[in-house]
C-alpha cells in the first residue's frame, strides 16, 4: 500500500512523497533508513475524496513505450537511475503513471534494485518487461534493453490496435441495426399490424411471424431485457472462470475468418516475445514461461507451458512445438528446426515475427473488406424482410378495396 510523508533530512530540508510498503511500520523504517525523520504519514486512501474515481485512471501501453523511450534517451546520456525516474514522474502526463514513477524513485533511493522497483507495479510492468529489465541489469546494457522494450511494445500496440479498430465498425453496424429493428418491433409494428388485422384478409404466413415478434417485445419486452441482463451476467462471470476462458479462447480461435486472424496475432506475440528475450540473454525456458504469461489466450499459454516442460526434459524447441502440429503451423516449425541448426534461431525468430505481422495486417485488411458487402447484404435482407411482411398485406388490402 501507498503512504504519504512529511519528513525533515539530515540537512533540515523538508521532504513530501510517497513510499510503498506492506504496513505503516515498514514505511517508517524505510524513510528511517534513508536518513529522514518522519514527521507524518498517513496512507494515501485515507486522504482520497469522494470525487476521485481512480477506477477510470489507467496507464496505456502506449505510455510505457513512450516511458521506455525516455528512460532509453537518459541512460544513454549518463542519468542516474534515481534522477531519470524522479524526472519523469513530474513530466509525464498520466497522473497514475507519474505516482508510481515517484513510488520507484523511492524504492529506488532506499536501495531496491530497478527490476525489484518495477515488480511492484505488476498493473503497469508485466513479466516480460521486468525480466528484460532484470537481464539489462545484469549485462549493464539498460539503455539498449529499455531501446528494445519500446520497441517491442509499439510493435504489439500497433498490432493489437489494429486488430481492434477492424472490429469496432462492424460492432457499431450490428448494434445499430439492432436498435433500429427494436424500435421497429415496438413502435412501428404494432399500429400497422393493427391496420392488418382489422382488415379481416388472412396475413401471410411471414407477416403472422412477424406481428408475433413484436407482441412478444411489446408485451414481454421488460422480461426479455431482464433475461438479457442475467445471460449478459452469467457469461461474463463464466468468461471470469479459466474453464470460461479457455472456452472462448477455443471459439475464437474455430471462428471461420477470425480465428485465423487471432492464430497470426499470437504466433506473433510468441515469435516477438521470444525473439526479444532470447536476443537479450534470457534462457530459453524462462524465455517460454514469460512468454506464456503475456501471449494473451489461455490455449496458447497451456501450449507455452507443455513446451517449457518438453524442453527441460531435453528436446529441441522445434520438436516440442510439433507436437502441437493444430495451434503451430509446419512453417514455423521448420523455421525454428533451421534456427537451432544453424545457430540463428533469434534471426529466424525475428524473419517469423516480420512474416506473422504482415499475416495479421493482410488478415484485418481481408476481414475488414469481406465484412461491410457481407453486412450490407445481411442487414438489406434483414429490413426487406421486414418491409415486405408489412407491406405486402396492405397492399393486397388496397387492391381489394379498389
Amino acid at each position: 500500500m501507498l503512504f504519504k510523508y512529511k519528513a525533515i533530512d539530515d540537512k533540515g530540508v523538508n521532504k513530501e512523497g510517497g513510499i510503498d510498503a506492506p504496513n505503516r511500520d515498514m514505511a517508517i523504517s524505510g524513510l528511517q533508513r534513508r536518513g529522514l525523520v518522519v514527521i507524518s504519514i498517513r496512507e494515501e486512501s485515507e486522504k482520497k475524496s469522494i470525487f476521485q474515481f481512480s477506477f477510470f485512471e489507467k496507464v496505456k501501453m502506449k505510455d510505457v513505450v513512450v516511458l521506455s523511450r525516455q528512460i532509453s534517451t537518459l541512460f544513454e546520456a549518463q542519468v542516474s537511475a534515481l534522477k531519470a525516474f524522479t524526472m519523469l514522474a513530474v513530466n509525464t502526463e498520466n497522473k497514475l503513471l507519474g505516482r508510481k514513477l515517484t513510488q520507484i524513485g523511492d524504492d529506488l533511493q532506499a536501495g531496491v534494485s530497478i527490476s525489484g522497483a518495477l515488480a511492484r507495479h505488476p498493473d503497469v510492468f508485466s513479466d516480460f518487461y521486468i525480466n528484460m529489465v532484470k537481464v539489462g541489469e545484469e549485462t549493464g546494457k539498460l539503455n539498449q534493453t529499455f531501446l528494445h522494450l519500446a520497441e517491442y511494445l509499439d510493435r504489439q500496440y500497433s498490432l493489437t490496435s489494429k486488430t481492434r479498430n477492424a472490429l469496432i465498425y462492424p460492432a457499431f453496424v450490428v448494434g445499430t441495426f439492432f436498435v433500429v429493428m427494436t424500435l421497429m418491433f415496438t413502435v412501428v409494428i404494432p399500429k400497422l399490424s393493427a391496420i392488418i388485422l382489422d382488415s379481416g384478409q388472412p396475413p401471410p404466413i411471414f407477416t403472422k411471424i412477424v406481428i408475433a415478434v413484436s407482441n412478444l417485445f411489446v408485451h414481454y419486452g421488460f422480461f426479455v431485457l431482464i433475461l438479457l441482463v442475467f445471460l449478459g451476467i452469467f457469461l461474463w462471470r463464466f468468461s471470469s472462470t479459466e474453464k470460461g476462458k479457455i472456452y472462448l479462447d477455443k471459439m475464437k480461435l474455430s471462428t471461420p475468418a477470425i480465428g485465423n486472424l487471432y492464430k497470426k496475432l499470437y504466433l506473433s506475440r510468441i515469435t516477438d516475445n521470444l525473439n526479444t528475450m532470447l536476443s537479450s540473454g534470457v534462457p530459453i525456458v524462462r524465455a517460454i514461461d514469460i512468454t506464456a504469461q503475456v501471449v494473451g489466450s489461455l490455449v496458447y499459454k497451456n501450449l507455452l507451458a507443455e513446451v517449457a516442460d518438453s524442453v527441460k526434459s531435453g528436446l529441441a524447441l522445434s520438436v516440442a512445438f510439433e507436437k502441437h502440429g493444430e495451434e503451430i503451423p509446419g512453417i514455423m516449425v521448420q523455421m525454428v528446426l533451421v534456427g537451432e541448426e544453424t545457430g540463428s534461431l533469434g534471426a529466424i525468430l525475428k524473419t517469423l515475427t516480420e512474416f506473422y505481422k504482415r499475416e495479421v495486417d493482410d488478415a484485418v485488411d481481408t476481414l475488414v473488406g469481406l465484412i461491410e458487402p457481407i453486412m450490407i447484404v445481411v442487414l438489406g435482407l434483414g429490413v426487406g424482410i421486414l418491409l415486405v411482411s408489412v407491406l405486402m398485406p396492405i397492399y393486397n388490402m388496397a387492391g381489394s378495396i379498389s
